[in-house]
């Protein structure tokens, strides 16, 4: 597998860069949700990266792309939105195998805030009863929510994934109030403990492990304006460097699909204007030298086989 992955990305300009994504992990399997990453996967999968991949830290990866010395097998490890089990779980995993991370933060949730889909998650997760009832709520194309089942693990998956994707596109501020409205029918207060701390930031960053913006909100910004994109993005990195005592040089697209979650001849432009050295998206592919280092893709891998997990790299590198 080895040979194959320097076949495929070797030293210098022919270089390709494979750039993964994680959002959470988990310190038990969940069984809503059971192709998240749990810490014994984790362990795992940084154990095979790390036998595969030369694993730099992100913007040393940019930099080097762009002057085409990168090493064979380079490779990135980044985390998005800023959950409190990237510091609680993934953390000592990442430094028992000596390996560079870049953690991506949404600032507006640090401290006891909540992202709007784990709102609805924990709603739907926590609720005693049988049949959620969400008629007279709407989604983000003005359909009624409807009636959802609640029965078993099943049907709680179901209704999440339908809810997810009909809330994902309202605007921000219509998003939150509906989430609440669901979590106040489900007849639950979700918890407040999901996201880090503003010490938790300053561990990851005092442990070595790169912090990157990620917005105020989380917002899609494709749907906003110019200015307030740029309020977003720029608010987020001021707090994270007031923060951190540090200049922060990266940033990631909430969602990050480009065309759907941001708009690729607005907002690249747009994070560089505001002195950002490099972005990622949410592209599956893999990088070469001189492509937009303000839409560097990232590959989600989700195979538990060593040889499937090893397989899925290869065909993104061929991307």
């Amino acid at each position: 597998m080895k040979a194959l992955f320097s076949l495929l990305s070797p030293a210098g300009a022919r270089a390709r860069l494979n750039v993964l994504i994680f959002h959470r992990v988990l310190p038990e399997p969940d069984p809503l949700f059971p192709d998240e990453v749990d810490a014994a996967r984790f362990d795992t999968l940084l154990g095979w990266v790390k036998s595969w991949f030369n694993v730099l830290p992100l913007d040393e990866a940019a930099r080097r792309l762009a002057d085409g010395s990168l090493p064979a097998r380079a490779a990135v490890l980044t985390f998005d939105d800023g959950y409190a089990d990237n510091h609680d779980v993934a953390l000592p995993l990442l430094q028992k195998h000596g390996l560079a991370c870049s953690f991506f933060i949404a600032t507006g949730f640090l401290d006891g805030g909540r992202m709007w889909n784990d709102t609805l998650i924990e709603a739907v997760r926590r609720s005693s009863l049988p049949l959620l009832d969400l008629r007279g709520l709407q989604d983000g194309r003005g359909n009624d929510l409807g009636q959802h089942a609640l029965g078993d693990v099943a049907s709680r998956r179901a209704a999440l994934g339908n809810l997810i994707e009909r809330v994902k596109y309202l605007p921000p501020e219509p998003r939150v109030a509906c989430v609440d409205a669901i979590a106040q029918r489900a007849e639950v207060q979700p918890p407040n403990d999901l996201m880090m701390s503003s010490a938790k930031v300053r561990a990851l960053h005092a442990a070595g492990m790169q912090i990157g913006a990620h917005t105020v909100s989380h917002p899609i910004l494709a749907k906003l304006g110019r200015q307030e994109a740029a309020d977003e993005i720029g608010r987020s990195r001021e707090v994270l460097q007031d923060l951190l005592g540090a200049r922060v040089g990266l940033f990631a697209y909430p969602n990050g699909k480009p065309g759907n979650d941001y708009l690729p001849d607005v907002h690249p432009g747009l994070v560089r204007e505001l002195g950002f050295d490099a972005a990622v998206s949410t592209r599956w592919a893999a990088s070469r030298r001189g492509e937009d280092l303000f839409q560097i893709p990232r590959f989600t891998p989700w195979d538990r086989g060593r040889a499937k997990f090893g397989l899925r790299l290869l065909r993104n590198l061929s991307n």
